[in-house]
């Protein structure tokens, strides 16, 4: 079978995940604690293709973020920054719900997409995604965002082990190092995924 054929526009969704400023921005937290977000417009650029794409050929478009509290933070992650010898007080702040830093950055939900909150690095944890895509009768995601190592990785492990074919772009996915870009992609082709990029998928959807 295709590419067309496992992402066709009746059995998929495109899920764009945490390109949010905070992520992504040079005024955001990561650009402040100087992470490298050389990678990142790129990225951004190709999942803007990716929705336009997938909204032309009727393919769901979801986005999903981080959106958090401090009454929402792991005590596990706080403590783990402690025992690194970060400040948890800083380091866990970050895509503030209400806060310039959780804004969408590049593609934006168009009316009537779904936008999905969420507390923790996979798309599918305490939220309602799952339930939503077996709703519509989706049974394959396509997934796009930052940072590819983090919530792209274990968005793509749970769908994994929820029944979900997942199809990641790998240009439309951005680290802030280039390798751990790299090795997610491998992990995730090597276990739970199928890498390939933007180009092949808009063409598979008529674009």
């Amino acid at each position: 079978m295709s590419l067309q054929h496992w992402i066709a526009p009746e059995r998929t969704a495109l899920l764009i995940i945490d390109m949010q400023a905070d992520f992504v921005s040079l005024d955001g937290a990561a650009g402040r604690w100087g992470a490298d977000l050389s990678a990142m417009p790129a990225a951004l650029d190709a999942a803007q293709r990716l929705a336009k794409a997938a909204r032309a050929a009727g393919v769901p478009v979801i986005f999903t973020g981080l959106f958090t509290r401090p009454e929402t933070d792991s005590p596990v992650l706080l403590e783990r920054l402690r025992r690194r010898g970060g400040d948890p007080e800083v380091e866990a702040a970050i895509c503030r719900d209400g806060e310039a830093g959780s804004a969408f950055v590049g593609p934006q939900p168009g009316p009537g997409e779904l936008a999905v909150r969420k507390t923790r690095y996979s798309a599918f944890w305490e939220t309602d995604l799952d339930e939503h895509l077996r709703a519509i009768g989706v049974d394959t995601v396509v997934l796009a965002g930052v940072t590819t190592e983090c919530c792209v990785d274990g968005t793509a492990r749970d769908a994994f082990n929820l029944d979900y074919h997942v199809i990641v772009a790998a240009d439309a996915c951005a680290a802030y190092e280039p390798d751990l870009h790299v090795g997610a992609l491998k992990v995730m082709d090597l276990n739970t995924a199928i890498v390939t990029d933007t180009a092949r998928i808009t063409t598979a959807w008529g674009a």
